[in-house]
Parts: C-alpha cells; structure tokens; sequence
C-alpha cells in the first residue's frame, strides 16, 4: 500500500493517509479513529493488526480527501536521526565520480562506503529546493532508492534483512560538489538546508519481489539524464542492513539511500550543475515521481 504524509492546509498539522485503489483519493487515518498522527508513529506499532485494518479499508471503502486538495510532505518530515547513505553504490558511477575528481578508477568496489546526511525537514514532492548560490556553484542531482526500516535492526543475518524493511521511497541526494571536493568529505556538501527531497510517499515492502527489481530514472527539465536498474546496485539492501547491523542498531524508521546511478551533472563534458528554475524529476518504478524545482 502506498501511505502518506500530508497537509490540509499550511497551518494544519501532519495527517497520515493510505491511497484507494483510484489513485486519486487518500483514507486518512484520522477518519478511521487510529490515532496515529505522524509515519514514525505508524512504522513503530505496524504489524499485522494494523497492516489487516489499513488493507480492510482499502477494499471497502473511498478516499475521503482527493489527491489532488491535500498539501504533500515527506513521508517522514523530520527523521529521527540523520538519513544512512551509500556512496558510489553503482559502477557507472563511481567511474563518473573518479573522472570529475580526475582520480584513477580500477574498476572494483571492494568494501562499501557510508555517510551521514544531515536533515532537519525533508523536502516533499513539488517542493523548492534552495540553491545556496552563496555557498555553491556546482549543485548536483542523485536519484536514489530510500528504503525505511520497520523494526529495531541489530545483528542481523543477511538472509533475514528484509524482515526489518517497512517499505521504500525515493529520495534525491542533492549535493553541493564544489563543497564536497574543498573539504574532502561528503557530510556538508549533502547536507545543506533543503536537499533532501523524499516522496511522494513509502509504499510497504509486500507490492515488491523480494529484493525488490525497479527502473530507476531521472530528468532534468524532461531531459533523461539517469536510467538504471536496482538489481545493478554494488551492495544490495540485505548486504547494507546485515553490515551497518552489526555494529549500530539501525531504529525503526531509520533511512538508508542506496546510492545513485551514471548521468548525475557532474558526469558530463562540460558538467551539467543545477540552475534556479531548473525541474527535477526522479523516478522509480512501483513507487512513482519525486518532482522538485531549484528556487532562488
């Protein structure tokens, strides 16, 4: 099922929804006498009860509120801790990433690499995104997978992992290149205010192959620029949850990206950076588009 985050007007708080089988109408939770007002809320007592309740409203009944009169959020406004990313998780990539930095690449991806975003609100879907012309020149797009853990994560078996998924979003990474290569790390140059759009909403694991195989695209301003397949990530979802488990509990509702696939600006000739005015559209089949546009 697809649930979301939203808004009825700007002032109203955060509502919670499932969407009917219409596509374009929401059953808020609010009307079905649940209580819950926020997704970490419903990601931390999800289980069978509740996943028969929210399934037995979708066969029986329409959407109180249309799609299209509700304000989106993030699915997960504010994290409760910072969003886990994977670093160069596709080849085509990496080989992209090692060209703009004009390092050598030799083809292997031996260990995984993980980095911390900062978020303190997650941008929704038709939202603006900063373009911190004060801080940076070079602001770049990622498409990537978002996967939402469902239960606390500690020392599990890759065999196991997709016993602790929720469901999947998509996120795109924006990132500030120019700031990543003056401090060398990734932490600032993807954590700037604003850059971290998510949405449109998580849809739960069960509407999935196990592990889950989806076209992965994005357009800048309807111009193809990424196009891949998750089944090409380097390290997988099982792989990334039995690693990171090992020696940090990943809570529920925490969030992993799993990296980007080739055809990010800076993998051009010239680069390609973002403008203000600029559309960003990412893609990921069975989830749907996260669209953004670049402001001021």
């Amino acid at each position: 099922m697809k649930i979301i985050t939203f808004k009825t007007t700007k002032s109203s708080p955060y509502q919670i929804g499932i969407i009917d089988s219409s596509q374009k109408r929401i059953i808020s939770l609010k009307s079905l006498g649940l209580g819950i007002k926020e997704m970490q809320e419903l990601i931390m007592c999800y289980g069978r009860d509740l996943e028969q309740k929210l399934q037995g409203a979708l066969d029986n009944r329409t959407g109180d509120i249309a799609l299209n009169d509700i304000i989106p959020a993030a699915p997960i406004p504010h994290p409760a801790q910072e969003i886990i990313c994977l670093g160069i998780n596709y080849l085509d990539h990496a080989e992209e990433s090692a060209k703009f930095k004009k390092e050598a690449f030799d083809g292997k991806r031996e260990e995984a690499v993980y980095f911390g975003k900062r978020v303190n609100e997650a941008t929704p879907d038709k939202g603006i995104v900063p373009s911190h012309k004060n801080i940076t020149e070079k602001l770049d797009y990622e498409v990537e997978l978002g996967v939402i853990i469902g239960k606390d994560a500690w020392n599990v078996k890759k065999e196991d992992a997709f016993d602790y998924v929720f469901g999947y979003t998509i996120i795109n990474d924006i990132s500030a290149r120019d700031v990543q290569l003056k401090h060398k790390q990734w932490y600032f140059g993807k954590s700037l205010e604003g850059s971290s759009p998510m949405g449109p909403y998580i849809v739960t694991k069960d509407e999935f192959a196990t592990p889950p195989i989806m076209q992965i695209s994005s357009y800048v301003n309807g111009e193809l620029r990424q196009k891949s397949s998750t089944d090409l990530l380097i390290f997988g979802i099982d792989y990334v949850i039995e690693e990171l488990s090992r020696g940090m509990m990943l809570k529920a509702g925490s969030i992993i990206s799993m990296g980007t696939p080739s055809g990010v600006g800076m993998g051009f000739e010239p680069p390609r950076f973002l403008k203000p005015g600029d559309v960003i559209e990412c893609t990921i089949e069975g989830i749907g588009s996260l669209t953004n546009t670049i402001g001021e």
